[in-house]
């Protein structure tokens, strides 16, 4: 019997990701190459039938969803959204520095937000969640917490997140070798 996948799906593009502000509880929409990127994703879901598919409820996440093809049997998952950056919300790298130089959230969190250890414990929920599942399972939701999200498949601590840069409108698919926990792809651009 083949290894579960578990396909991690990255919202595409928004005016913040394109400008580097940090987009945590702010619902903006994709930009219409985010739109265009993510319909790019409609094939190459279709080949697959997943037993489950997961979406955070912001909008960027569940548009990119909707145009991969599987917005209609998406369930809604709270713990799938993106880091609450507190009083960095919208705030670039740059001006975060210039607050607090030294900065790195995967250590550090941030002030009036989430902890990496916050993260982590709703990252948990959903690899217990999915781990019951023996058919693939897709997920659709945001940079940072897939970041977490692969370090806790992988059974490293919340700050090994520091490891695995991620693109927008990128597929990703955390699978198991020899029954360990493994990366099998990732930040994978799908072209047209």
């Amino acid at each position: 019997m083949p290894a579960q996948e578990i396909y991690l799906m990255r919202h595409g593009e928004t005016a913040w990701s394109l400008s580097g502000q940090h987009t945590g509880i702010t619902d903006i929409p994709l930009t219409q190459n985010g739109r265009d990127l993510a319909r790019l994703l409609a094939p190459v879901l279709a080949k697959v039938s997943f037993e489950l598919a997961l979406m955070s409820p912001m909008k960027r996440a569940r548009e990119t969803c909707q145009l991969a093809g599987l917005g209609r049997r998406a369930e809604i998952d709270r713990n799938l959204m993106e880091w609450n950056y507190g009083e960095y919300e919208g705030l670039t790298p740059e001006q975060i520095h210039a607050k607090a130089p030294g900065w790195v959230i995967f250590r550090d969190g941030c002030p009036g937000g989430e902890s990496p250890e916050q993260v982590a414990a709703r990252c948990d929920a959903v690899i217990a969640r999915v781990r019951t599942m023996e058919g693939p399972v897709a997920l659709f939701a945001h940079g940072h917490v897939f970041r977490i999200f692969a370090a806790r498949w992988l059974g490293f601590p919340a700050g090994a997140g520091i490891h695995f840069l991620l693109e927008t409108a990128t597929l990703s698919i955390l699978s198991y070798y020899a029954g360990m926990p493994a990366i099998k792809r990732w930040n994978a651009t799908v072209m047209a």
